[in-house]
């Protein structure tokens, strides 16, 4: 029997896990987004940082990364870089090739959009560059609008999107 479309993204949502960062996890995380850095972009110091360091500079600075597993095998990831009580940026946002576009990504950043919320954040933000329409289009969809890049962390960073959160949310 051939499944509907429906069904398979039924039967990938019940298989899917959004678990919280452990040591275990660091190559995973750091091989998924060197995928997607070097496919578009030059890999850069503070991407270096990041990425061999991540229980160092997001989970030990307050901040957090989310690993998507699916069937005990990780398929993505995405952090939480804390700059504030309650302003934290999202970063390093990956899936893996074979699974773009099955709605990992999409279930990432709503677990991390409400990990965020736990974590008292009024704001989030997001450096993004334009050469990723796809995650610029699923950031618009879930609620972040575009605002003007002030920060140059980033050489690729081109756009800048935030998503804030009402008091009575």
């Amino acid at each position: 029997m051939v499944k509907s479309k429906d069904q398979k993204q039924a039967d990938l949502d019940a298989r899917l896990r959004i678990v919280a960062f452990e040591p275990s996890h660091a190559e995973a995380f750091r091989d998924l987004n060197l995928d997607w850095i070097e496919e578009y972009f030059v890999v850069e110091e503070l991407d270096r940082k990041h990425l061999d360091f991540p229980q160092e500079s997001f989970v030990d600075t307050g901040g957090a990364i989310l690993m998507a597993e699916l069937d005990g095998r990780v398929v993505g990831c995405c952090a939480l870089l804390k700059h504030s009580d309650n302003v934290y940026e999202v970063s390093k946002m990956a899936v893996m090739r074979e699974y773009r576009g099955t709605g990992i990504g999409k279930r990432l950043l709503r677990a991390v959009i409400e990990h965020a919320r736990s974590m008292g954040a009024r704001r989030l933000e997001i450096i993004s560059s334009t050469r990723l329409p796809p995650a610029i289009e699923l950031y618009k969809k879930t609620g972040f609008v575009e605002v003007p890049l002030e920060s140059d962390a980033y050489a690729r960073g081109n756009i800048a999107l935030e998503l804030r959160f009402n008091e009575a949310d």
